[in-house]
Order: structure tokens, then sequence, then C-alpha cells
């Protein structure tokens, strides 16, 4: 169905595509509509670009044919494909555009105010009855050689990377094979603080997310998350390790826009902590000096296989996740316990 990439298709082919994926012939085609025509299809990791995009597509608003067909034009002409400036001039298809602000109040005002940070106890239990003592340990040794420090919700935002259920429970977990359950655990922990944290601070934050391509039943958010935030929630595609890849994404926009509006520090969360939390992080610090945004990862909200909590010849008889920290450290990266919102 999607043998070489979308710019491979001809005009009849792709209107063909639209009508298979338009299940109630309205022509429009919407995100339910989507996810379920393409779980029919059985698209899987080879058609995951092609998801990504017609999701982020119609994030806002269904897509109708004429926008599909444009919007597949442009795919076919860019070097870049599903991740090139079709994610940048297709107008009216997320809740901000990478020309500007806000489109509209993506926010919304939560009256709840619960802890946000599960016990270090809870934690320790968690992870030794779920991923072993010696990863346990190892996670409490590392949170706790860092502090907690306060920031203000007006002068940080906060992005989280890819918290989807792919690393949880779906194909990203399965490709461990063996006790992968096990060694997601720590990933779990994570997200479920993040959800601590939205729950407490969604809408009353400048939050944004990232996420990978992954076929449809990995590709949405992790469980708890989907009952916290909107539906129509944008979030930045993110194909590899880079939260700067691709250009056209919309993250470099968002974070110039946040630091036009005051804010100074740049919270980040999600998985993995030793690839694209490290890369995501350094990257972006290098971008600014340390006047003009401050990044920060908060490692009680970022999540790693337990293997990679685990003392390792390669990085010296260090763990991948402590190695991460270091080279984070070494960037000018601040990383810390745990952040005290106020």
């Amino acid at each position: 169905m999607f043998p070489s990439g979308p710019g491979r298709f001809t005009m009849t082919a792709l209107q063909t595509l639209f009508d298979i994926l338009d299940l109630d012939q309205d022509g429009e085609l919407s995100r339910s509509e989507l996810f379920t025509a393409a779980r029919t299809l059985r698209w899987h990791l080879r058609e995951a670009p092609l998801f990504a995009l017609l999701d982020w597509l119609t994030v806002s608003t269904p897509l109708t044919r004429d926008r599909f067909m444009e919007a597949f034009q442009k795919v076919a002409k860019d070097p870049m494909g599903p991740y090139g400036n079709v994610l940048r001039t297709v107008k009216g298809t997320r809740g901000f555009h990478p020309d500007g602000g806000p489109e509209s109040d993506i926010f919304r005002t939560s009256e709840r105010d619960e802890p946000y940070e599960l016990s270090a106890a809870g934690a320790t239990e968690y992870l030794s009855a779920n991923a072993g003592v010696d990863v346990s340990e190892s996670y409490d040794r590392l949170l706790s050689s860092f502090d907690i420090v306060p920031l203000s919700r007006s002068t940080a935002a906060l992005l989280i990377i890819d918290p989807q259920r792919s690393f949880t429970e779906g194909v990203w977990m399965r490709s461990i094979g063996h006790r992968a359950a096990q060694d997601v655990a720590p990933i779990r922990l994570a997200f479920d603080r993040c959800a601590a944290v939205l729950r407490r601070l969604y809408g009353r934050l400048e939050i944004m997310f990232s996420r990978c391509p992954f076929p449809p039943e990995s590709y949405g958010w992790y469980t708890p998350l989907e009952e916290i935030l909107d539906r129509s929630q944008p979030y930045f595609i993110k194909p590899g390790n880079s939260i700067l890849f691709p250009r056209t994404n919309g993250f470099r926009e968002w974070i110039d826009r946040c630091i036009d509006e005051g804010k100074r520090s740049l919270v980040i969360g999600g998985c993995t902590l030793n690839s694209c939390v490290r890369v995501s992080s350094t990257e972006t610090q290098a971008l600014f000096p340390l006047n003009r945004l401050q990044v920060i990862v908060d490692v009680s909200l970022c999540g790693a296989r337990g293997r990679n909590y685990r003392p390792s010849p390669e990085f010296g008889g260090d763990s991948a996740a402590a190695s991460a920290v270091a080279q984070m450290t070494d960037a000018g990266v601040a990383v810390v316990r745990g952040v005290d919102w106020h």
C-alpha cells in the first residue's frame, strides 16, 4: 500500500487512497477514520511516516480531499518527503502555526491540585518489583545526586519527549524481546510521573510534546495521558533522536516564541534519557546562550531501559544513564532531580 513513500503515488493512487481512508465517504478524513482505516489496512512500520503525517494534518480539523491532495503534492516535490515543507506550509492543521503564535487556546484550566511527584519510596518499591533491585538502587543513586529546583510557570516551559504507548506496550517495547516489560519499567514510571505533573499543571503551564512515527496502535499517547490531554493537543513530529529534526517540525519556532514571551527555562522529560532526551537537550542548549535559555532535564520525568541503569564496561563501569547525564552537564544542560513549580 505504501511501497516507496508518498512521493511515489500517482494522482489516481492518491485519490484512491483518500477514498479508502474516508470511511464515511463524506469528503473529509478525520483522525478516527484514519486510525480505523490504517488498522484495517494493517499499516505497520513501513507506513508509519505516512500515518504520522496524516495524524498531524488532522489534529485540529478533518482533512478535505483538496487539502489531502495539496499536501501530498508538496511531499512529492520535497527531498524530505513527509518531513519537509508540508509541515511548514499547510495551514489550519494544528493548534499553532510554525510562523505564528497560538491559533486558539489549546491549554485548559485545571482545578486539580494533586501531588505531582511520586514519592522516592514508591518509585523504589515499583522498580524493585518490576525492574529488579539492582536497577532500583542504581536509579535511586542517580536521582539522589541532584537537587530539586524551584521554577516559575511564567518563565519556563515544559517539553515531554515521545510519551507514547509504543515504549510501554507497543511495537518498540515488543522489539526488545525477552523480559521487555521489566526492561521498560523505568520508562513507565517516568510516564506516570509526567501524567502526575500534567494532572496538576496542564492548562497552567506552557507544555508541548513530541511523537515518533509508529504504527497506529503504538502511535498514541501513553494511556494515562489520554485521560488528561486535549484531543487536539498539537505536537512535534520527531522521527529521529533530536527534537531539532526535521527543521520543519515547528519546534524552533515554538521555542523562539516562548523566549519572546519571557520564558527563560525549558524543562525536558520523556524518553529515553540516554538517547532522545540527551540529544535533544544538548542540541537545543547549543542553540542558545545560557542567559537567553537554560535547558533543564528533570530526571524524575525521564526514563530509559532498565539495563541502561546498570554499570557497563562500555561506559567505564558507569551506566548509560549516568554517562548521558554527564554528557548533558558538560554541554551546559542543568540536570535536576525534580522541579518545584510555583
